[in-house]
């Protein structure tokens, strides 16, 4: 397990929508949005989640393509984010992601190591999920199969 006391692990997503927000088609995704979120929240390691006033990020961009949406967070270790991920009922949504979300051809989850109390932006994050697209992982950003230090 890789823990730095002095450091906290960034995580960025992103996925394209099949269809508008309100539409029929993500209802599904709509409607688990403030669950998951609350289990993300209670999770043991979580740090930070990006949201707005409402409880979520579905009206953040990362770019100008409106059907984008973002996920961004903190958490105290890789093992945490692991946790959620796989072990925790997120996994239940996560295996619907192909009933809202376009198939990538592309990473869409960067990680990076920040500093205790650093708040990542959308901008950077972007940068981050750039550039393990352009360069595979990297001490700048990687993935959860490839944990850099």
């Amino acid at each position: 397990m890789l823990v730095m006391s002095d450091r906290q692990l960034a995580q960025v997503n992103v996925a394209r929508l099949l269809a508008p927000i309100d539409s029929p088609l993500t209802q599904g995704f709509v409607d688990g949005l403030e669950a998951i979120n609350a289990v993300a929240d209670d999770a043991p390691g979580f740090v930070w989640r990006l949201q707005t006033e409402q409880g979520d990020a579905t009206s953040v961009r990362i770019s100008d393509d409106d059907m984008l949406l973002v996920n961004l967070s903190v958490w105290a270790s890789v093992e945490a984010l692991k946790t959620f991920v796989f072990r925790s009922d997120h996994r239940h949504y996560r295996a619907r992601r192909d009933e809202w979300f376009e198939r990538s051809r592309q990473p869409y989850v960067a990680l990076w190591w920040v500093p205790v109390g650093h708040i990542p932006t959308v901008t950077e994050a972007g940068e981050r999920l750039g550039q393990l697209r352009a360069d595979g992982p990297t001490r700048f950003a990687f993935t959860l199969d490839q944990v850099l230090p």
